[in-house]
């Protein structure tokens, strides 16, 4: 599997990365994501949420950046697993455990 990064250093949002990451994102994320939804529920008009929207974008991927540089072999590991996995979390606990074990959840 390749790196969850590109050359420049900005992470590829895979379906692997997102689901390894996904704890991480619920908590640091959190309150971009219910803006987001609350004005989705508020008004249906896509148009009306791009900005709550790009909010949540810009928190996934600056907290998939600081991840990467915090703790880049075990979140590779745990990755390169749900990855070979299809996104199968009961079959990469162990790395599951040494990822969140380097980079604990906040």
């Amino acid at each position: 599997m390749a790196s969850p990064v590109d050359s420049g250093g900005q992470p590829i949002p895979t379906s692997s990365v997102l689901m390894a990451s996904s704890k991480h994102i619920g908590m640091r994320c959190h309150s971009e994501n219910v803006d987001f939804l609350k004005c989705k529920k508020k008004d249906p008009n896509p148009e009306k949420c791009l900005d709550k929207g790009r909010e949540v974008t810009r928190c996934v991927l600056g907290l998939l950046k600081d991840l990467h540089q915090r703790c880049t072999k075990e979140m590779d590991d745990y990755v390169g697993c749900m990855y070979y996995y299809t996104n199968e979390f009961d079959l990469c606990r162990k790395e599951q455990a040494a990822f969140e074990k380097a980079c604990p959840l906040e």
